[in-house]
């Protein structure tokens, strides 16, 4: 009989609705079991429109559930650490939005507690389980782009005159390093196989949005003389896009977070497209996410590699408001 791993999602939030509940009921070993919302009416008819057949009117309720094998948090950033451990404490293993927290410092209590309450804590990087990645990272290291020399990201999007919005709350994690910056800094960890040693970001800090950043360029400094270059932005045209650079040749990703596929490698021989299947990253981030729980694989993103993460966004953030270059400490 195959197994089933039954999910909690804790909170109503576009990204839970439109992607991830959907990815856990397209993935092989996930079922949307219960949702909880402070409003239960609102929770009710989400789990109405999606099909989720338990509803609670509180957080708290759905960790008493027992039937609950893992947790789907997508709260605002200030309340990933709280209730990420609240879960954890419950016995339930954690799948939490990125940013993983607001800091390293943060993200490392959340990874104590996974560690003493033997549960499985990942950050919700639904991109980097994609086969796509593997295969760039495979590029790389056959030598066809010659020498790594850089990677540059952009996520950006216009949200600026969305009231109420979440992300405009600098208190609550707001701002677009935290929001989409962290994904090209997650990305160029991936390819490079290290960490940056230091940060130096300029940004729109944007008074009439909470002081929080609105858009925001970026240069993360990497061991042997490498750099990720990134933008990202809240007040921005929509883009998503990787390079990645090599004494040779470069590899060209179009949609490189969310949207189609599709990875372009250019060299002296010419360029060429190479074929990615079409498949729903939220799904193969719950089957993933499966499979470490059920210890059936190896886990690729420990909670480690969340902290990391943190690491380089809190520079990342400091030296935006202090306007300086910021050393990463390993």
């Amino acid at each position: 009989m195959s197994r089933t791993l039954r999910w909690g999602i804790l909170g109503c939030a576009g990204i839970a609705e439109r992607s991830v509940i959907p990815g856990i009921q397209a993935s092989e070993t996930g079922e949307a079991a219960a949702i909880a919302s402070r409003d239960a009416d609102k929770a009710g008819k989400l789990a109405e429109k999606l099909g989720i057949p338990a509803v609670y009117g509180s957080y708290e309720a759905l960790l008493e559930d027992s039937s609950i094998d893992a947790v789907y948090i997508p709260l605002p950033n200030h309340l990933h650490k709280e209730w990420s451990i609240r879960a954890m404490q419950a016995g339930k293993h954690v799948l939490c939005e990125k940013p993983i927290a607001l800091t390293a410092e943060e993200a490392t209590a959340m990874a104590v507690c996974a560690a003493e309450e033997g549960v499985h804590l990942a950050e919700a990087f639904m991109y980097r389980h994609h086969p796509r990645y593997d295969r760039i990272r495979e590029i790389v290291a056959s030598g066809e782009i010659g020498e790594l020399r850089g990677i540059h990201g952009t996520f950006t999007f216009n949200s600026a005159s969305s009231e109420g919005n979440v992300r405009f709350r600098r208190e609550w994690g707001g701002g677009s390093i935290y929001d989409v910056g962290c994904y090209p800094i997650s990305a160029a960890r991936l390819i490079y196989g290290s960490e940056p040693v230091a940060a130096t970001v300029h940004a729109l800090i944007s008074p009439e949005h909470d002081n929080v950043d609105m858009m925001a360029s970026g240069l993360l400094e990497f061991p042997d003389s490498r750099a990720l270059t990134f933008d990202c932005g809240m007040w921005a045209a929509f883009r998503n896009t990787l390079e990645v650079l090599g004494t040779e040749g470069r590899i060209e990703v179009p949609s490189a977070f969310i949207g189609s596929p599709h990875v372009f490698v250019e060299t002296k021989q010419g360029r060429r497209e190479e074929q990615q299947p079409e498949l729903n990253q939220y799904a193969l981030q719950a089957d993933t996410f499966a499979a470490h729980v059920w210890k059936q694989a190896e886990n690729r993103f420990t909670p480690d590699d969340a902290i990391a993460n943190m690491k380089a966004i809190d520079a990342c953030l400091r030296s935006a408001y202090e306007r300086q270059r910021v050393q990463i400490q390993s």
